[in-house]
């Protein structure tokens, strides 16, 4: 054996278990960090932190409703963040899942409520329900789909498009809500539709508390993604086109076809995150229905490290501070805003994970977050 082979270093290949304790390594302190920084924020204004932070666990976990409430919250964060991981996957920033899951949530709604009357009669819940998830989810696919399509055959950005379809789709909606779509009850003094027939509901998974099958929902979709993405060949492609779509199309994949497909997918789980709240929690839509749940689904997926199964503690992380702000307020005097503050914290410190690793003088810590490959 020559010298230089044997002076050559060893690659040890790093375990599955070393590398999933390197991914989480830098989001978990993040989390630290910005809770850190919101307890100096706190106590600059002469409350007490330890009380604030005990009001927002009792308020997100201390008892089975508060739980409930939780994953009631978490739900929808699930999809959304979901829709999104999978296009940053595809190397796209979807900006628009809030437009997304108000279009599937309007879908739904009518569904739930106008299919008894176009069919004459009751429809079996085993025939309603299904029509009104799969209704809300191709509303948002088709609403996630345009952006796709013109980034596809013009060039156009992702974000600038999803955003401005954004306002369309709130608008639009806004308008359906006090217009035709609006529930004609003479007791009804709102912009919001009518409720929907009783076989369009999802049940709910305990009898007391409002926790609904929606959550089971949520979580076969994760493990439906991480399988598109890690076993199939369109999750290939999306992955390709994702870390370099100039090589992906050197290679005989057509990058505009993935980019639709991908943005299509990305919408149809926003708009199912719209479907699954009017037939789980509301019954109904409404202006101010989805309180930015399309926009925390960015937070989501990028404290989730843009992966499936990342997603779900980051959903239950968001839902479990938005459900125990109330509580934190009541016990400690601590505006409830407070937690768009540690929201915006912890967005900050994921997408800044070069100022975490500084910070913590970590190595090693897995690679650094790559989102989109710039405006190409």
């Amino acid at each position: 054996m020559s010298a230089e082979a044997s002076a050559s270093p060893r690659v040890v290949p790093r375990s599955p278990a070393r590398a999933l304790l390197g991914a989480l390594v830098v989001p978990l302190l993040a989390v630290v960090t910005a809770l850190l920084a919101g307890a100096a924020v706190i106590a600059l204004a002469g409350l007490d932190p330890l009380l604030a932070y005990l009001g927002l666990w009792e308020g997100a976990l201390g008892s089975p409703r508060a739980l409930s409430e939780t994953l009631i919250w978490a739900t929808p964060f699930i999809f959304t963040g979901l829709g999104v991981a999978l296009a940053f996957r595809a190397g796209l920033f979807n900006v628009g899942a809030e437009g997304q899951l108000a279009v599937g949530a309007v879908l739904a709604a009518w569904l739930g409520y106008a299919l008894p009357g176009l069919a004459g009669g009751p429809l079996p819940a085993v025939l309603h329900l299904p029509l009104v998830l799969l209704g809300g989810a191709l509303g948002g696919a088709v609403w996630g789909a345009i952006p796709g399509w013109l980034k596809a055959r013009t060039g156009a950005h992702e974000v600038i498009n999803t955003i401005m379809l954004n306002y369309v789709a709130l608008l639009g909606v806004g308008y359906l809500l006090n217009g035709p779509l609006r529930d004609p009850s003479p007791l009804n003094v709102i912009a919001r539709t009518p409720e929907i027939a009783l076989g369009a509901r999802l049940p709910r998974l305990t009898g007391d508390l409002r926790l609904h099958a929606g959550l089971l929902l949520a979580l076969v979709a994760v493990a439906v993604v991480w399988w598109l993405l890690a076993r199939t060949t369109l999750g290939f492609e999306i992955r390709a086109v994702g870390a370099n779509p100039n090589a992906a199309r050197y290679a005989g994949m057509r990058v505009g076809r993935t980019f639709v497909v991908a943005m299509g997918l990305s919408g149809l789980l926003a708009g199912l995150a719209g479907a699954v709240d009017v037939a789980g929690l509301h019954y109904r839509h409404e202006l101010g229905f989805s309180v930015g749940y399309g926009f925390d689904a960015i937070t989501v997926a990028l404290l989730g490290r843009v992966h499936p199964l990342g997603v779900v503690p980051a959903a239950l992380l968001l839902g479990a501070l938005r459900n125990g702000a109330t509580r934190m307020q009541f016990l400690a005097g601590v505006p409830a805003d407070l937690v768009t503050v540690l929201e915006g914290l912890i967005l900050l410190f994921v997408s800044a994970d070069v100022l975490v690793r500084r910070l913590y003088r970590l190595r090693g810590a897995g690679p650094p977050l790559v989102l989109t490959r710039g405006w190409q």
